[in-house]
Order: structure tokens, then C-alpha cells, then sequence
């Protein structure tokens, strides 16, 4: 039985970087994305390149619970053929803007998504790592999650409470053996970053920061790297 991994945003950026690592890592996945034709184009490729493991995938917008309880019912279809192993919480996405010029709507989408959609999610499958007593959490949170941005305050927000959760549960799970990871990169290349004028070598590579999951993963039972930080080499954008 191949240990599944859970990957939330797994269609592109880092969580698609996430799924190729762990699947070369010889791991089945099961992911999700709000595309439909994103998820499929993945699955078919990933498929080619690891023919032995198997992508799952399922659309939904986490950034609605109603989403999140249906992507969890389809997980369960999986159990208890399947153990879960790991769970990355990667979906967020990154709005700029002062606090005090912004839409009150734009921090509720923020927090919907950049929070709400770990904290659900954690919350409806972290019993069955408690059952057994084993398995790694992985938050995706920022830099921004440890400096305040003026031009991305809400964002900033959002990142600060994703933080605060994967430490709180960090200590919460510490007795059921259940490693809790936050990991902190600074900009790296991905669709957030498209428009930019800043070229690709000034970012951190998607692939460099799955590798550093993974091989936090792959620590002893008795280890647990708690916090990544990651940044690019000549500084935050």
C-alpha cells in the first residue's frame, strides 16, 4: 500500500512542484484545483512520468467550506484502502493593497482562502493521523507571515494567522507523534508573479522549495523541522 499525500492547489506553482516530488518519491497523490482542465492536463502528465504511482484529483474552490466538505468526502472514498500519510495545506492566493483603502470583502476572501481552507480541512482529516498516531503537516504560509508588508497588508494579515495555526497545532498533535512543518518562502516564480518586471533568476524556483518538503519530510520518526524559511538569495522582493 502506497502512502497518499494530500495536496491542496496542486495544479500549479508550488503544489504542482509538491506533486511531482512526491510522486517521484513513490507516493500516490490526491489534489485538488478550481480547474477542472488544469487537474486533468496534470494527472495525464504525471501519470507518464511515474507510472507507478497514481494522481487523484478533484475540483473544488477551497475557499468555501461547502468545497471543502465535498473534496473530503471524496478522500474518504480512499479509506481505509489508503493510509494518509501527509497533508500540505498550499492553497492562497496574494492580494496587494493598503488596509486602510481596502474592500472589507477582500480580507474575508483572503482569510476564506488563505486560512479557512487549512484550518477545515486540517480539522476534518487530522483524526484519521490521530488514529494512527503518525503522519506530517505541512502549511504553506510566507514571509510575510513574520514581516508586515505596507503594500500587501491584508495578505499579510492572512499569513500571520495561517502561522499562528500550524504553531497551535504544532503543540496540539505533539502527543499523537503527528509532525506540524510551517514553511515560509519569499517570492518564488509562479502565476503570482507573471506581470512582474523582475526576471525569473531573481525568485525562488517552485521545484526548490518542494525539495526542501520532501527532505523535511523524509527526517526520522524522532525529528521535526518546524518552521522553513525560505528567501531568495539577493533578498525579498
Amino acid at each position: 500500500m502506497k502512502p497518499l499525500v494530500i495536496i491542496t492547489g496542486g495544479a500549479k506553482g508550488i503544489g504542482k512542484s509538491l506533486v511531482s516530488r512526491f510522486m517521484a518519491g513513490g507516493h500516490d497523490i490526491i489534489t485538488c484545483s478550481r480547474s477542472k482542465k488544469e487537474l486533468s492536463i496534470l494527472k495525464e502528465k504525471m501519470e507518464a512520468l511515474y507510472p507507478l504511482q497514481k494522481l487523484y484529483f478533484f475540483e473544488a474552490d477551497l475557499s468555501f467550506e461547502s468545497d471543502i466538505s465535498q473534496f473530503v468526502d471524496y478522500i474518504n472514498t480512499f479509506i481505509p484502502e489508503k493510509n494518509i500519510e501527509v497533508i500540505i495545506n498550499n492553497v492562497g492566493f496574494f492580494s496587494s493593497g493598503n488596509i486602510m483603502d481596502s474592500e472589507d470583502e477582500e480580507l474575508k476572501k483572503l482569510i476564506d482562502t488563505n486560512l479557512y481552507s487549512a484550518y477545515f480541512l486540517t480539522k476534518k482529516l487530522g483524526f484519521f493521523l490521530k488514529q494512527k498516531k503518525r503522519g506530517h503537516i505541512f502549511n504553506i504560509c510566507s514571509i510575510a507571515s513574520l514581516k508586515a508588508y505596507p503594500s500587501g497588508g491584508l495578505y499579510t494579515i492572512s499569513k500571520f494567522a495561517l502561522y499562528g495555526f500550524s504553531k497551535a497545532l504544532r503543540e496540539e498533535l505533539m502527543p499523537y507523534n503527528i509532525k506540524v512543518t510551517s514553511v515560509l518562502p519569499g517570492a518564488v516564480f509562479t502565476d503570482s508573479w507573471k506581470d512582474t518586471h523582475f526576471p525569473e533568476e531573481r525568485f525562488i524556483a517552485a521545484d526548490d522549495v518542494a525539495n526542501i518538503i520532501f527532505q523535511s519530510y523524509t527526517t526520522s520518526h524522532s525529528t521535526v523541522v518546524e518552521d522553513i524559511i525560505i528567501r531568495p538569495l539577493l533578498g525579498d522582493l
